[in-house]
């Protein structure tokens, strides 16, 4: 009881008092270096950094989204065979389409080519 008394609290309080001038001292020191920090970065280059991080942002998120629907239809036991199925036969029905003749073939070469031009340069 006798760490109650009004000098001792006194003292305690005094600890905290530099404990909290020491915090925001150092809050302070943290953030001007965190605002010299900021001062020095090119800004105009940050738009391509920007970009960057959304696409990487808006994939990851893709990528979650897919996982979920595709563990949700593998949940079920027949969907992913009818799936796998329909796929063949898309698969099939576009190549019977598309590659059967030496004509459908060169302009599906083509498209490629134009394809690849347009967005590679």
């Amino acid at each position: 009881m006798g760490d109650n008394t009004p000098e001792s609290n006194q003292d305690s309080a005094s600890d905290s008092n530099s404990e909290n001038k020491s915090f925001s001292e150092k809050y302070s020191d943290a953030m001007g270096k965190i605002n010299e920090t900021l001062g020095n970065v090119d800004w105009t280059q940050m738009g391509k950094y920007g970009k960057a991080a959304g696409i990487i942002a808006v994939v990851v998120i893709a990528q979650i989204i897919i996982k979920v629907v595709i563990d949700t239809i593998n949940f079920f036991p027949i969907l992913p065979g009818l799936l796998e199925l329909l796929g063949v036969i898309v698969v099939g029905q576009w190549s019977w389409q598309n590659l059967r003749t030496s004509e459908n073939r060169e302009a599906v070469l083509d498209k490629l080519q134009s394809l690849k031009k347009t967005y590679l340069g």
